[in-house]
């Protein structure tokens, strides 16, 4: 199955969707919005791609849409995935690129965290808020954060979205530039 992750639109105030977003999740089967969505008529445009499924931070204009809690696992062929917009592991100040490379947690302890800040064991965690693209494999538990599409790195500019792959080896998440989408 392929999953199409966004996060970070911020619409309407960042202007209308971006086209190359149709393209880049062209042949997705679902769609993991991960917050600051704004207005539900973002995840309308988005549905006309496939369906959405959403979490967002309360209280925003979306939560009481049907497609929207603050917090998820969404079960994929077999496979949980916890969904959140503010991904807050203990012991780890911000999730960025590349921070669980050079500040490692204790062997296993990721699992465990992941645990307690989810509920359930998950094999991987999609989420938002910083704005900076990563999709890292740690542990045998993948972390996506696809960006943002309308405001990467807090500047007014295209931005980035992700693919989540999942096949009975494994998920795999990738970065996907928009402006390759033009």
């Amino acid at each position: 199955m392929r999953v199409g992750l966004i996060s970070d639109t911020h619409l309407p105030a960042m202007g209308p969707m971006p086209e190359e977003i149709r393209r880049a999740f062209a042949g997705v089967d679902m769609i993991l919005h991960a917050g600051d969505i704004y207005s539900s008529e973002c995840l309308d445009w988005l549905e006309t791609i496939a369906p959405v499924t959403g979490v967002e931070v309360a209280p925003a204009p979306v939560i009481g849409d049907p497609r929207v809690v603050e917090k998820r696992i969404v079960e994929i062929e077999g496979y949980s995935i916890g969904m959140v917009h503010d991904l807050a592991i203990v012991g780890v100040d911000e999730m960025r690129p590349g921070v669980l490379d050079r500040h490692p947690l204790p062997e296993g302890q990721l699992e465990v965290r992941l645990e307690q800040f989810f509920g359930v064991p998950v094999h991987g965690a999609v989420f938002g808020h910083s704005h900076w693209e990563l999709a890292e494999m740690h542990e045998g538990i993948l972390l996506v954060n696809p960006g943002s599409p309308t405001l990467p790195h807090q500047l007014r500019r295209l931005g980035t979205v992700a693919i989540m792959d999942v096949t009975p080896e494994g998920l795999r998440g990738e970065i996907l530039a928009l402006k390759d989408f033009a």
